[in-house]
């Protein structure tokens, strides 16, 4: 179960979390989780090329050191990455000590100061802490491709009707969620654009 906005309420408690970026303009930021991965950061990338549109991708370090390659096409395309623990560690059953020395392990392998805690869950203690050298990265709209429950229908539908100025946008490059990923992506893409929307990377 997962909402695919988040509740305004949370985003006000929080204030160490970025949720949204403030902003006028017609921009989208979307953002892509647990990769990078052969099938679905290739699949993005690709996708991306078409609508000239630039991402963050926040990628497991362990990930990295098995797709050194293609972690370096995500950079050399112009894309921004941000870390993402080196195993997809969950910071609410682990240690403070435990769950930063995890994302210093990745941080060995994806250099930013842009960090989104796996499963959205991390502890007050670590935000904090975290807070003073990453920005914490956290979404406005879920598309929920990795859920099996979710139709790629119904993932699509998440993400256009949820969007608005500023939003960050969260997909994910990996197999688990490539079916539902792979067909919201580009339609997303298509119509957003057609709406006069651009995509960019998070600021640092």
């Amino acid at each position: 179960m997962y909402l695919a906005k988040s509740p305004s309420a949370l985003r006000s408690l929080t204030a160490e979390l970025m949720w949204k970026v403030e902003t006028t303009e017609k921009v989208i930021y979307l953002t892509f989780d647990d990769g990078p991965s052969k099938e679905g950061t290739r699949f993005i990338l690709d996708i991306l090329k078409e609508y000239n549109a630039k991402a963050t991708f926040f990628c497991i370090g362990g990930n990295v050191a098995k797709n050194p390659a293609l972690f370096g096409e995500v950079l050399s395309d112009g894309h921004s990455v941000g870390n993402h623990t080196w195993n997809h560690m969950d910071g609410w059953k682990f240690s403070d000590f435990s769950y930063f020395r995890n994302i210093v392990e990745c941080g060995q392998v994806v250099d930013s100061n842009l960090f989104r805690p796996p499963y959205g869950r991390i502890k007050i203690s670590q935000a904090k802490s975290l807070a003073k050298r990453f920005k914490i990265v956290m979404w406005d709209v879920l598309s929920g491709d990795w859920d099996s429950n979710t139709s790629p229908e119904k993932c699509l539908n998440n993400v256009v009707s949820n969007v608005s100025s500023g939003s960050i946008v969260v997909f994910h490059d990996s197999q688990k969620a490539f079916a539902n990923m792979s067909y919201a992506l580009p339609k997303a893409l298509e119509e957003l654009t057609k709406k006069g929307f651009v995509f960019r990377v998070l600021p640092q």
